[in-house]
């Protein structure tokens, strides 16, 4: 069983930088896609960015493209989001989120780490 541990979401100040982990245990995942969703108070789930474990790959929400980057280390099984230029905007809880290749549909989830980010 998948599971999905997130970890370094704090206060920050609009402009500055972070970065959130995720550690994967439970799989191997040579064969998995790793997703970063966020939610804000009161708005629904977003997807950020994701990255294909076996080659590295990966996509970005136009909202996040040049500010974030999503990196993997494969010694770790863990799954980073590196975040620059921060906005207000960016404030949510960040989850890490995990796929086989061929699926459509996230199918675990960890249980999140917030972001504020203050203006």
């Amino acid at each position: 069983q998948v599971q999905l541990v997130e970890s370094g979401g704090k206060l920050v100040q609009a402009g500055g930088s972070l970065r959130i982990s995720c550690v994967a245990s439970g799989r191997t995942f040579s064969n998995y896609v790793m997703g970063w969703f966020r939610q804000a108070p009161g708005k629904e789930r977003e997807f950020v960015a994701r990255i294909v474990w076996s080659d590295g790959s990966t996509y970005y929400a136009d909202s996040v493209k040049g500010r974030f980057t999503i990196s993997r280390d494969n010694a770790e099984n863990t799954v980073y989001l590196q975040m620059n230029s921060l906005k207000p905007a960016d404030t949510a809880v960040y989850y890490c989120a995990a796929k086989r290749v061929r699926s459509v549909v996230y199918d675990s989830w960890g249980r999140g780490t917030q972001v504020t980010v203050s203006s």
